[in-house]
């Protein structure tokens, strides 16, 4: 038996596709949240370790995820990308690969 998993909301419909029977249940929002908790660093490990051709699925796969974490939140995506836009305008991004070594 495999361990118990939070996974995409059609995966049972295409297991049953397949002929087969998926032992399934629904969380209750305490386990749902710590579930997806657990999601999030199962992907980030998975874009972690894959290349660049395997890297923008894994990265989308990040995303639905933290969109699922921000609904928890009773945050949109849009609320979500509200909040991502305010704190790149106050602090900035990433794009001009400032690496900080320290304080003189």
């Amino acid at each position: 038996m495999t361990e118990a998993k939070l996974v995409r909301d059609r995966i049972p419909e295409i297991i049953r596709a397949t002929g087969a029977e998926p032992e399934v249940y629904v969380a209750d929002p305490a386990e749902y949240r710590r579930r997806l908790r657990a999601k999030l660093a199962e992907e980030v490990a998975e874009y972690m370790e894959a290349d660049d051709t395997d890297a923008p699925e894994e990265l989308a796969d990040v995303l639905e995820v933290a969109f699922a974490l921000a609904a928890d939140l009773g945050i949109d995506a849009d609320g979500l990308e509200r909040l991502r836009a305010a704190k790149a305008e106050q602090r900035g991004g990433f794009a001009q690969r400032i690496v900080w070594t320290g304080n003189r």
